[in-house]
């Protein structure tokens, strides 16, 4: 025990717990229907306590009272907060977590861009490839060209569609 007198000070705080602390966690289960809030409350109440020394010092009647009092203003306290109001604690964890598209989106937005600038014929064969998964001989026979002609159109337009991108930056 160290001469500053918190030795005395702590010999009460034990004896305050041991009379009060049951209580104390039941009331504070009560007002907030949460075991580890419960506890935290208890835990914070008796740290309060052992702070103000001067409390420990009062009749048990006057202890008792003052800690419940305590306790009920730091549920009340809690309640009021902030974080009570906006966070919500959930026991389960989302399913999945969905990635951030705004990149993809932005993309498409500038390739879509990139391709208004190619001639109808080189766009039709691009588009068709690309994004309607046709082949060289499907292309040829819906736009009545030669396969030669699909190849060579798809050749320049992406020639184009790359000189496009790139004085938007896009490519190196």
């Amino acid at each position: 025990m160290g001469t500053d007198g918190r030795g005395a000070d702590s010999e009460l705080l034990v004896a305050v717990h041991g009379a009060h602390a049951a209580d104390l966690h039941r009331y504070a289960l009560r007002l907030t229907g949460d075991e580890q809030h419960a506890q935290d409350v208890v835990q914070e109440t008796l740290l309060r306590a052992w702070r103000h020394p001067e409390v420990l010092q009062r009749p048990d009647d006057a202890v008792r009272a003052w800690l419940f009092t305590v306790a009920r203003n730091l549920v009340l306290d809690h309640l009021r907060s902030a974080r009570h109001t906006r966070e919500h604690v959930t026991e389960r964890v989302p399913d999945r977590t969905e990635a951030d598209r705004s990149q993809a989106v932005l993309d498409g937005w500038l390739v879509a861009d990139a391709l208004l600038q190619l001639s109808p014929e080189h766009r039709a064969v691009v588009v068709g490839a690309y994004y309607g998964g046709r082949s060289v001989a499907e292309l040829a026979a819906e736009q009545g060209v030669p396969p030669g002609t699909v190849k060579s159109r798809m050749h320049y337009a992406m020639r184009a569609l790359r000189l496009a991108l790139q004085e938007k930056g896009v490519t190196a």
